[in-house]
């Protein structure tokens, strides 16, 4: 049967669905390693969180073990809603206990559904050819693989952020005038307005760094579509409703403890990094890293020279973007996740730039168009292989083990203090133990306390101590006093990969 030429799928769209396709099956390998490969102390976290949910509902755990994921749970940092945690810790059951796998699966999900709409957005105002290309980057980008699959709100704060901006934009398409200059309908304004101020609201409620973005997209379409009448608009105050509520009663009514605890320790003691031109230096230099400097400028650029409304969308963002990092400072050049939301507002910028490139190119003959597409091809195929590789390339298998038998070798007949990674998630996630934390040295407490030499602190941190667990032998290193008073001390215990020293 031959289908008519309206009924016919286009071209692009298959190659987008064959594109989409491949942004899964990227994010799906190495499906079960377990989360060690990007960010590991933040995924960690979500991991203790999403047990103790999952073990407070299990019918066959033990009270012993409540108590344990509940305690784990308790002391790490709670500043945003347990949602993503909350949605593992439930899909556990579907696959009959704990697995990093379901964690990876949604955030797969969440990341795929958000590209659909992302690229309808951009053939609003871009050829789909041109859309097609810059989706390639948000899909197949090593940085974006990585951190869209990453057991962390991040992804879903992400992917609620794309779908809230593409309804605001067609919100703002239906109340503009139309050409005729007849006044736009009312019910399918209505209908966006309602689907933007519940993404968008529901991206700030996930984690609340990304308000300054929101904020930003919706007072520049808002301004741009109702101009200086905007607050005559019930549809205005009705996403602004929904927008704000939600995380104004969590984030400063319910939480407001963790929040300010939060803004003082991240905010108000580290602004005064954005006074030197060297943060911005590695601020840049990091953005190069995740992104190229040369894609990020012509994100930018196209933001400059995109049309009027797609343009103050744009724009905005980037403002919001700036604002947020000035807020943030410390994260914006070590914390590669704390710019995830960049991915989609690059590639909206990438999808105007190539636009005019693409009908360029389509006026050409068959050789000049072949050789175009088998670079852009070859180029694409390139940064697949190059995320896959970055995937597999380590594997964290062994991990399990490893700390299971330490937590097995810790002592129950006194207290411990470790000089260990990730906050001591990893033992207590794979070892089922909890220890007290000797400092570690790094960039960060180098910045709030220079030249802090926290041997010289020994006698006041071990306090109460009995035993002192030592797994991360390169920050042992970093402290030479420590290792040189640790040496003092009998070694209780000494594995492959750990000493447990008898402070008694």
């Amino acid at each position: 049967m031959t289908l008519p030429p309206q009924a016919r799928p286009q071209i692009w769209f298959i190659l987008f669905i064959l594109l989409l396709a491949l942004g899964g099956l990227l994010r799906l390998l190495d499906l079960t390693d377990p989360p060690l490969d990007f960010q590991p102390s933040r995924q960690l976290r979500n991991s203790l969180v999403a047990r103790e949910i999952y073990y407070s509902a299990l019918p066959a755990a033990t009270e012993e073990q409540r108590q344990l994921a509940f305690e784990f749970a308790d002391s790490v940092g709670k500043y945003e809603p347990p949602i993503i945690e909350t949605i593992v810790g439930y899909s556990y059951f579907l696959v009959g206990g704990e697995s990093i796998a379901v964690a990876r699966v949604w955030s797969t999900f969440f990341w795929l559904i958000a590209g659909i709409a992302l690229f309808d957005l951009m053939r609003r105002v871009a050829s789909p050819w041109a859309a097609l290309i810059a989706m390639a980057y948000y899909f197949v980008l090593p940085f974006s693989v990585q951190s869209s699959r990453s057991f962390q709100p991040d992804p879903l704060m992400t992917s609620a952020f794309v779908l809230g901006i593409y309804f605001l934009y067609r919100w703002s398409e239906d109340r503009s005038p139309l050409p005729t200059g007849e006044k736009p309908g009312g019910n399918s304004a209505w209908k966006w307005a309602i689907l933007a101020s519940i993404f968008l609201g529901f991206a700030t409620f996930v984690k609340i760094v990304i308000a300054f973005m929101v904020g930003a997209a919706a007072i520049a379409l808002v301004l741009f579509t109702l101009g200086k009448g905007f607050w005559r608009s019930k549809q205005v105050w009705a996403m602004a409703g929904i927008m704000v509520v939600p995380s104004l009663l969590f984030y400063v009514l319910l939480n407001q403890g963790r929040s300010t605890e939060y803004f003082f320790a991240w905010t108000v003691a580290l602004v005064k990094l954005i006074t030197s031109a060297d943060f911005y230096t590695k601020w840049l230099a990091f953005l190069g890293m995740l992104f190229g400097l040369t894609v990020l400028f012509l994100g930018i650029a196209g933001a400059l020279i995109a049309p009027s409304r797609m343009r103050w969308l744009l724009v905005s963002l980037w403002i919001g973007y700036v604002l947020y990092g000035l807020t943030l400072p410390f994260q914006m050049y070590t914390h590669s996740y704390y710019h995830i939301q960049l991915i989609p507002l690059i590639v909206l910028g990438l999808a105007v730039v190539l636009n005019p490139l693409t009908e360029s190119v389509a006026s050409l003959g068959g050789v000049g168009r072949v050789g175009f597409i088998a670079l852009t091809v070859v180029v694409i195929a390139y940064q697949a292989y190059a995320a896959r590789s970055v995937l597999v390339a380590e594997s964290f298998r062994h991990e399990p083990a490893f700390w299971k038998e330490v937590g097995n070798a810790v002592p129950t007949d006194g207290e411990v203090i470790a000089l260990t990674q990730d906050y001591g998630y990893r033992l207590m996630l794979y070892g089922w133990r909890m220890v007290d934390l000797w400092p570690l040295a790094t960039g960060l407490s180098e910045t709030r306390n220079p030249g802090k030499n926290f041997s010289e602190d020994f006698t006041d941190l071990t306090a109460g101590k009995d035993y002192f667990l030592v797994t991360a032998f390169g920050q042992l290193e970093k402290q030479p006093g420590l290792k040189k008073i640790l040496d003092t001390y009998p070694i209780a215990i000494e594995g492959d990969g750990y000493i447990i020293y008898d402070l008694r």
